[in-house]
């Protein structure tokens, strides 16, 4: 059996579990954090500390797992995700917003971890395969887009008188199939822990991170994923305000999921066929009709419509970002190279769900997306910005070739 049909489907699984738990808690958080909390514009809250505690962990996560091994760490993980849904629930039943807030750090913590089965999968695999590798780990949210929202629809009145309590309760079981599905991962050597002489080589970070490939990589992803955050963290409260059920609420955030990941059986495909930075190109440009479906409107069609696109387009920018920043670093060099870059996107991530709740409370659901168009914009300046770098990096070989004598 290959690596890729061994592994490769059961870090997808682990991934659809991941963000079946977090689709869930994207549906729910804001909503209880409303209910909860001692002020409304702290609402968005729990899910800031979710996301500030995946950044934080996101270096140490890739320091532990070069020492201990990656299959070991996704295990680890799981303690904190199983922990999160215990204090969630605990929280809801007593009314205690800070506990509920403090669920958010602990699974934050496990998605911390999480975040890398996608270089888990691509370090296991030779570099012809490494983007379809990607994308089909991320294919796993596809089932996270009907799992998450329906899960806490049919377990919102579970427990009495506390609302999506039951909700919460559910996601341990999620997280517990979570360490059941990676036991069975079998990653090759390096890929799962590289030897501890290999780990001292390599360039600085500094070297690796000036590379005009890392930076648009690392632009791309922080930057389409932070503005993907900050508009879906802001539509349960928009829909709420244009007295939006709780229903379609639900069914506009699985189609935004459905729109993240049901692209990903192809991604991997229009990215060897057109090349990443046109497929990036394209994914910036879902972004930017987004904000403008949202700015024309506010029923159920238009929230519906420019989710799946936000979703789409940030499937594409992630996918590409991934890919083109693999071809950035060395086996050796991967795990101070990968700690950057998700450090890096889920501190934009952080960023992003804590302003969008401040702003859709103070200002409204026209300013939430005309703020995120400067950051597509960025987007686009940076890729043809690469473009023209390896245009002139490709003139400069031909010329190199041409002054070769011949014999």
């Amino acid at each position: 059996m290959s690596e890729f049909s061994r592994n490769v489907p059961l870090l997808a699984t682990g991934q659809a579990l991941m963000m079946s738990s977090l689709s869930l808690i994207l549906t729910t958080s804001a909503l209880v954090g409303l209910s909860l909390a001692p002020d409304k514009s702290l609402a968005t809250l729990p899910i800031t500390f979710m996301f500030i505690a995946g950044m934080c962990t996101s270096i140490p996560a890739a320091m532990l797992m070069e020492r201990i091994g990656r299959k070991q760490g996704f295990l680890f993980s799981t303690i904190f995700g199983i922990s999160g849904g215990v204090a969630a629930t605990f929280a809801i039943i007593n009314q205690d917003f800070w506990l509920f807030a403090f669920s958010g750090v602990l699974i934050g913590m496990f998605n911390g971890f999480g975040n890398y089965y996608r270089f888990a999968a691509a370090d296991a695999v030779e570099t012809s395969l490494k983007s379809k590798a990607i994308s089909t780990v991320l294919i796993g949210g596809v089932a996270a887009a009907v799992i998450g929202p329906n899960l806490a629809n049919l377990t919102r009145e579970s427990i009495t008188d506390a609302p999506f309590a039951g909700s919460y309760l559910s996601i341990i079981v999620v997280y517990a199939l979570v360490f059941v599905a990676l036991a069975f991962i079998k990653l090759p050597a390096h890929a799962n822990r590289p030897h501890s002489e290999d780990s001292k080589k390599g360039r600085s970070l500094k070297e690796i991170a000036s590379q005009p490939k890392y930076i648009v990589a690392l632009i791309c992803a922080m930057l389409g994923y932070g503005v993907m955050s900050f508009v879906m963290t802001a539509t349960p409260l928009a829909m709420n305000h244009s007295a939006h059920s709780f229903s379609d609420t639900s069914w506009v955030i699985q189609w935004h999921v459905l729109g993240m990941y049901v692209p990903s059986f192809f991604t991997g495909h229009l990215i060897n066929k057109f090349g990443v930075i046109k497929v990036m190109v394209v994914g910036a440009l879902f972004g930017l009709a987004c904000m403008g479906t949202n700015l024309l409107g506010t029923s159920v069609t238009h929230y519906w419509f420019a989710l799946v696109l936000l979703g789409v387009g940030w499937n594409f920018l992630f996918i590409g970002g991934t890919t083109l920043l693999t071809e950035t670093y060395r086996l050796e060099e991967r795990g101070k190279a990968q700690a950057l870059n998700d450090f890096s996107i889920f501190t934009m991530v952080a960023i992003s769900s804590i302003t969008a709740g401040a702003l859709q409370n103070l200002f409204g659901w026209q300013v939430i997306n005309i703020a995120a168009i400067p950051f597509l914009v960025i987007i686009l300046l940076s890729l043809v910005w690469l473009s023209k770098q390896r245009h002139q990096e490709a003139l400069v070989h031909e010329t190199r070739l041409e002054e070769v004598p011949q014999e």
